[in-house]
């Protein structure tokens, strides 16, 4: 089987560090040896368009998106400007999400997250019709809101050639699915991926989730990239190493449920057998206490450990 191209690189993986446009990220990717990057497309004027083809062509690099979804009619034309201006700077999958935050954090009901479901699908309706005119696609992150028969019927109503997934492969662990039965879900309807490596600790309401460097973690990246490869020959695959503290799901709390009507007590048993098994290890690491340089050293540290990994362990060159 072919390996797929060098990963790329998402603009999550700076959150400490920040670049002053996407020219500026591109060529900092190619200098550390990555295939390309994914990163917003507001504000890109025609002058960066013309760089961002031209770096593009001369270095082999990929360039995709990332964008906000349109909330209303109102917005449709702005976000119609993005796209249009994103294809011409050679990019062809733009990525979004439906919600910014984290499910279990955000909604207190069924009826918030009901409401929050019909906002979704009414904006992937207004940004459908633009995908097919620009002939790009648009690519829903599983980003700690849906689960998967939840963002697979979305794919599947909508329908369209122009609609997939953004493959991230922690992200669902948060709402404890395995992390292979989500790929294997999601593969056959993946246009990119943010790939990362994961690892877990318990506390006293359910478990410390962080990413960590590649090949650090619990994940099985070449299974990964096969099944991805099975179903999507070719497709890109994006660092999305975020370096902060861990993150609490609070899978032990009353609340956290709120949002899902029905979920086995199977789900949460075996994601809780899985956390127990790394009691042993060493604490995850934090970033908070570190100054502003600090973070920056330490993110980009991680940064380069992934990519190395990735080009030594995974990756064609």
């Amino acid at each position: 089987m072919p390996v797929p191209p060098l990963l790329g690189i998402s603009a999550a993986s700076y959150g400490a560090r920040r670049f002053p446009n996407a020219l500026k990220m591109l060529q900092h990717a190619h200098r550390l040896g990555a295939g390309g990057i994914q990163t917003g497309v507001r504000r890109w004027d025609a002058p960066l368009v013309w760089q961002l083809r031209d770096y593009q062509e001369s270095s082999g690099l990929f360039i995709e998106g990332q964008i906000s979804l349109p909330q209303d009619k109102r917005a449709v034309d702005a976000f119609e400007q993005q796209i249009a201006r994103a294809k011409e700077a050679g990019v062809s999958v733009v990525r979004t999400v439906a919600l910014s935050g984290r499910r279990y954090e955000t909604f207190q009901s069924w009826e918030t997250f009901r409401e929050f479901k019909r906002r979704a699908w009414h904006s992937l309706t207004l940004a459908e019709p633009v995908m097919r005119k620009h002939e790009v696609s648009l690519a829903i992150e599983n980003h700690k809101d849906w689960i998967i028969p939840e963002l697979l019927d979305i794919v599947s109503k909508l329908s369209s050639t122009h609609i997939g997934v953004c493959l991230d492969t922690g992200n669902s662990i948060s709402l404890l699915e395995d992390p292979m039965e989500v790929i294997e879900a999601y593969a056959p309807y993946t246009v990119t991926t943010h790939f990362k490596d994961m690892d877990f600790r318990p506390y006293e309401d359910g478990f410390l989730l962080s990413e960590v460097p590649l090949g650090e973690g619990i994940l099985d990246l070449q299974a990964i990239i096969a099944t991805c490869e099975k179903h999507r020959p070719g497709v890109h695959h994006n660092l999305e190493m975020v370096t902060r503290d861990p993150l609490k799901v609070p899978c032990l709390n009353q609340a956290y449920w709120a949002t899902f009507a029905s979920r086995a007590g199977r789900a949460l048993a075996e994601t809780l057998a899985l956390v127990e098994k790394r009691a042993g290890q060493p604490d995850l690491p934090t970033v908070s206490s570190l100054s502003r340089e600090r973070r920056i050293e330490v993110e980009e540290a991680n940064v380069r450990s992934s990519l190395a990994y990735a080009n030594a362990r995974l990756f064609s060159r």
